[in-house]
């Protein structure tokens, strides 16, 4: 277990089922490079999006042991699906231990503010676009956001298979977003944490005429603004930060990913959930 006389030096948590959270912790430590982080990938149980509710609760409550005995003072849900299914009980179970932040409450906020009245796209799996979690959550501030999601379920295994900045993917992404959905839209939002990966090639493919919006950059902010409100920013000065990476489920793959989707080479440590 991590211990530290200074609440502030104490790191951020961050969990996903697998690698797409990572572009949410590239965010972070991009935003906040002062700041040591603790990542987990449940991997050994992706993907969420095809799990109950149930599972991913059980499952984020057993991770959330692992970052509280790393003295984590913040918890980052850096999932839709585990952000839609559990993010309420987490608060619970973490209680004061630490503060909780999920994927869909500072989008949600961000487009209530800039998009009050206007037409906003978004892309999602199957699973999240179904949920309706954030058609539900955009229409409870009463804006007036005028919210056209479509599912895009060819765009995760592509992406993890490695088809991107190509032919393949980009034929894909034209096809997607020339959905009859997505016309007449100010912005679209990219609500899968792979989505960050092919965001060059949706804005080739809109020239300027649709911001895209990129949740880990939103989501980093909030972080941010709520480690900030508390006075738990992490000092500047000294070395970098030794982040932490754990996998519940090993594989060498997993590790060249991780490299793509964090944006330089990281050491995994294998922490089964379950022994």
């Amino acid at each position: 277990m991590t211990t530290s006389s200074d609440p502030a030096a104490r790191p951020i948590g961050i969990f996903d089922s697998g690698i797409g959270g990572l572009t949410v912790a590239r965010a972070v430590a991009q935003r906040l490079p002062h700041e040591r982080l603790v990542y987990f990938g449940d991997t050994a149980h992706l993907p969420y999006g095809e799990k109950s509710t149930a599972a991913i609760q059980a499952y984020s409550v057993k991770i959330c042991d692992v970052l509280l005995r790393q003295n984590c003072k913040l918890i980052l849900i850096a999932c839709n699906s585990a952000s839609a299914a559990a993010y309420e009980l987490v608060r619970e179970y973490v209680g004061s231990k630490a503060i909780v932040i999920g994927m869909i409450d500072p989008v949600v906020s961000y487009v209530g503010q800039h998009y009050a009245g206007r037409p906003v796209g978004l892309i999602g799996t199957k699973q999240t676009v179904g949920s309706n979690i954030y058609r539900k959550k955009i229409d409870q501030l009463d804006l007036g956001v005028d919210l056209h999601a479509l599912a895009t379920p060819l765009l995760v295994p592509m992406i993890e298979e490695g088809f991107f900045n190509g032919r393949v993917s980009e034929e894909i992404i034209r096809a997607y977003l020339a959905h009859d959905e997505l016309q007449h839209i100010e912005s679209l939002v990219l609500a899968c944490t792979h989505f960050p990966l092919i965001k060059p090639q949706i804005e080739d493919y809109y020239q300027g005429r649709v911001a895209v919006l990129d949740p880990s950059d939103v989501v980093a902010a909030t972080v941010a603004e709520a480690l900030a409100a508390r006075q738990l920013l992490a000092p500047a000065g000294g070395v970098g930060p030794a982040h932490h990476f754990y996998v519940s489920d090993f594989t060498r793959s997993f590790e060249e990913s991780t490299r793509i989707f964090f944006g330089q080479e990281v050491q995994l440590e294998h922490y089964p959930l379950w022994e």
